[in-house]
């Protein structure tokens, strides 16, 4: 048992909202990485009409498994189909507690018949672990920390993404010629610069492109290569601001509050958890606010995960997740924030703002739904946000409201009035990049 742990800071804070309730908190930023290289702006604008590098070695969890028990310990606790995961391919990991929302969600890539990566932030990882100890499974693993907790070591692994509708062209200069045919979300070892890389077909901006994975001594000899392939077609390399901006108009939402807190078949596995952990720390905050934090849980099916989901094997969470696939009332959304409003209320010209604030949405007054991850994306002109609405309020061209402002929480009623200001807004889909709404998985296999 961790000491102090989740369940500690519950019990002392006298409820997981109360713990994890902190109004204006900044959003968390990039490790390593600098801040800009060639502009926020222009970095947004590479992925779209050029091509983009993303170093991203720094900011993720990775949980390396192995052993003769792990795809049976992967088919317990998470509803992803394992019939058809093939040596090579990678997938959005599902994990679900028993009453089938979201723990967290991760990328799982499979390495070998008996060895899994689980990259991500480190919820879902700790799911996994918790119940590979607690059921006797015959599995090993080991976890190599983000670098903002990692501090005395470098990654164990480097990950460079090239993005954008040139990204075809710098990638074949990079491996002198076409690469590999590789369907969606798999990948192939290829040489880069003399070494060994793993080539995970990607498209995470909403455009073809890979994503480099290798040993991290080989970063900097990897990362010059891609470089020097992408001089003549103008590459950006992607600063720790713009970073993760890109993923709200692909439709994922990255950091759902995990379903974990008041189970309390669950309790030790909450003793289990340190209070420092992600599932201790990461706070909620904006204008949403509710005693009761199974508001902010999530089902996979609001996160548009439906087609991932297999029913071809028992699970945590299988019956209840099954039996909420009718009772969805929300869906994911893009906002695009009035103009206007933005220079009137956050300022002028087009300041940058990325916020993962729950803010209040409403339509004619009535709660409507709650923005997840709100960012200027410079192309558009405006503030875009990544939100779930009620269905009845989905519909593209629907006129919404975003109540911008922090509630203080505890001892404050949720639907107060604190005089905060709306921003109007346009309910658009989601993803909105129309390449990833229409493209992304064509040669998936999920």
């Amino acid at each position: 048992m961790a000491t102090p742990s989740v369940q500690d800071g519950i019990d002392k804070a006298g409820s997981a909202v109360n713990l994890l309730w902190k109004p204006g908190t900044p959003p968390w930023a990039v490790p390593v990485v600098d801040p800009e290289y060639a502009g926020w702006g222009e970095e947004q604008e590479a992925w779209r009409s050029g091509v983009a590098l993303f170093d991203l070695s720094y900011h993720m969890f990775d949980t390396f498994f192995e052993g003769p028990d792990i795809t049976r310990l992967l088919q317990d606790v998470s509803a992803n189909n394992y019939e058809n995961f093939a040596i090579n391919q990678a997938k959005q990991f599902i994990p679900v507690a028993a009453d089938g929302n979201i723990v967290v969600d991760g990328i799982l890539l499979r390495e070998a018949e008996n060895k899994y990566t689980l990259s991500g932030v480190p919820a879902a990882q700790s799911w996994v672990k918790y119940h590979a100890e607690a059921g006797g499974y015959d599995v090993q693993f080991t976890t190599n920390a983000d670098s903002s907790v990692r501090k005395d070591s470098d990654p164990a692994v480097f990950r460079y993404q090239v993005q954008g509708p040139l990204a075809m062209d710098v990638i074949e200069r990079l491996y002198g010629g076409p690469m590999p045919e590789t369907k969606f979300f798999h990948s192939t070892i290829v040489q880069i610069a003399g070494r060994p890389v793993r080539a995970l077909r990607h498209g995470m901006a909403g455009q073809a492109g890979y994503e480099f994975i290798g040993d991290y001594k080989d970063h900097e000899t990897v990362l010059t290569a891609i470089l020097a392939a992408g001089e003549p077609f103008g590459l950006v390399r992607v600063g720790g601001l713009a970073y993760f901006t890109n993923g709200i108009e692909s439709g994922w939402i990255p950091t759902p509050t995990p379903a974990i807190y008041t189970d309390p078949t669950l309790l030790d596995y909450r003793k289990s958890l340190s209070l420092f952990s992600y599932e201790g720390q990461k706070p909620l905050n904006g204008s949403f606010f509710s005693p009761d934090i199974e508001d902010f849980y999530i089902s996979p099916w609001e996160l548009g995960y439906g087609r991932s989901i297999s029913f071809n094997h028992d699970f945590i969470g299988r019956d209840a997740l099954q039996a909420a696939k009718d009772e969805v009332t929300r869906t994911r959304v893009t906002l695009i924030l009035n103009e206007d409003d933005v220079k009137r209320l956050i300022g002028d010209g087009l300041p940058f703002e990325l916020t993962y604030a729950r803010h209040r949405i409403e339509h004619n007054g009535e709660l409507a739904g709650m923005t997840f991850w709100t960012a200027t994306i410079t192309p558009l002109g405006t503030i875009v946000s990544l939100s779930l609405v009620d269905k009845k309020f989905a519909t593209p061209g629907t006129e919404v409201e975003v109540v911008w402002g922090e509630h203080p929480g505890a001892g404050t009623a949720p639907d107060a009035d604190l005089g905060f200001p709306r921003i109007r807004a346009t309910v658009q889909p989601s993803p909105y990049d129309e390449f990833a709404r229409t493209q992304y998985r064509v040669n998936a296999n999920a």
